[in-house]
């Protein structure tokens, strides 16, 4: 079958596994043409960040080392979030040094940090190959705790209109090393590692992977790097602390229910298949119905852990009362809530966000049919860290052509 020459309707109306396994088989091997760079360092050394269990106690074995060992650097690495191999006092010195030799633990550099007025945080990080990516650390108010917005990729691919990142093409995908790298640099930042005394608050409570790039055009990275963040014994978080948004890549929504289980937030922003065409044209490929199908099948949904549907408000565009109903019929029957969103203006957009009467009777009409509908506080807009409006000067070595070959926004 080819799968490429697939129309929308076939999409639509044709679910087998034969069609997801070859449609998850294309996107894994184009995604592999925006590889990260190798873990290997230049000196011969490799980076242990990001390396799974197995992996890593690979590693160990390869220098002659017992795999008790990796439990015990694994411990290191994740729970207390050591950056030094001298730092890992359970370890006698010599193999200290002998892990020195061979090995890093590595973190992306800080090339900014910025912090909000409403203190929200944001850094743009970079990696050993120069290229950047921005994370943000966002505050609850009511607790003291909050979410860290990761990114996926370098850019992204998905050009939706109305965002940001959109606008700066695709460079490549990151590692797994450099999304856990996120959250432990993050962590470092607000110096969250377990202290001796045990009172280290928890600050950096969630995940949310709905920063620059398309996550489940990266799911093998994503998928590696959250089931070492899930590991018990070294960060321990949730997987009902982690939420994965995706603009509708439908066989890898299926893939990540059956393999993470975690929380799933879908871009979803319109209501008719021709304006979601325009504003998300990923929907060309995976239009609105196919979408809704997979949330519906998604594993992990349920009245205790609804999906996320996300819809930014564009004044004049998609805010209706009429799209309001529509919105509530689409989604009937599906655990869910809906995240309303201001969209948050950026330099050179022509979109305005909806007037407040108007967010107010979408938010009604959607919470009068048993959905909850919170209107998101616009974060960090003072420092371009609100939702859609990450972008990074990486996109100077993009490669515009090859990135529209790859991952073709309609079909082919």
């Amino acid at each position: 079958m080819n799968v490429s020459a697939l129309s929308p309707a076939s999409i639509r109306n044709h679910h087998s596994s034969d069609l997801n396994a070859e449609e998850r088989e294309r996107i894994r091997a184009k995604s592999a043409l925006f590889a990260p760079p190798s873990a290997q360092l230049e000196d011969g050394r490799r980076d242990l960040v990001g390396l799974s269990r197995e992996e890593l106690t690979a590693e160990l074995e390869a220098i002659g080392e017992k795999a008790f060992r990796a439990k015990q650097v694994w411990h290191w690495l994740y729970h207390q979030g050591v950056t030094e191999f001298s730092r890992m006092s359970s370890i006698a010195r010599p193999l200290q040094e002998k892990l020195a030799e061979r090995f890093v633990i590595g973190r992306p550099s800080v090339s900014t940090e910025q912090t909000s007025t409403d203190d929200t945080r944001k850094w743009l990080f970079r990696f050993r190959d120069g290229q950047e990516a921005e994370t943000v650390y966002i505050p609850d108010r009511r607790e003291d705790r909050g979410a860290v917005c990761l990114s996926s990729q370098v850019g992204c691919t998905l050009s939706c209109t109305f965002c940001h990142t959109g606008t700066q093409k695709l460079v490549r995908n990151l590692g797994s090393a450099e999304i856990v790298g996120q959250f432990m640099a993050a962590r470092d930042s607000y110096d969250e590692w377990p202290s001796p005394k045990g009172d280290t608050p928890r600050l950096l409570s969630t995940i949310v992977l709905m920063g620059m790039g398309e996550p489940l055009y990266n799911y093998d990275n994503i998928a590696k790097a959250m089931k070492i963040i899930m590991d018990g014994e070294g960060i321990g978080l949730s997987r009902r602390r982690i939420t994965l948004s995706t603009s509708g890549v439908v066989p890898m929504m299926d893939r990540c229910g059956e393999e993470l289980g975690i929380n799933l937030a879908v871009s979803l922003h319109a209501v008719r298949d021709d304006l979601r065409d325009e504003i998300v044209p990923l929907n060309r490929k995976y239009p609105i119905e196919a979408v809704l199908e997979a949330c519906r099948r998604y594993p992990a949904a349920s009245n205790a852990r609804r999906i996320t549907f996300e819809y930014i408000m564009l004044r004049g565009v998609n805010d209706s009362e009429a799209e309001a109903h529509e919105l509530v019929r689409l989604i009937r029957g599906i655990p869910a809530k809906v995240n309303l969103i201001p969209f948050n203006p950026w330099p050179g957009s022509d979109f305005r966000p909806s007037t407040r009467e108007q967010l107010a009777k979408f938010a009604a009409i959607i919470m009068d049919a048993g959905f909850a509908s919170p209107i998101r506080t616009p974060r960090g807009r003072d420092i371009l860290a609100a939702c859609g409006q990450l972008k990074t000067a990486s996109e100077r070595l993009r490669r515009r052509d090859q990135t529209e070959d790859v991952f073709p926004t309609s079909p082919a």
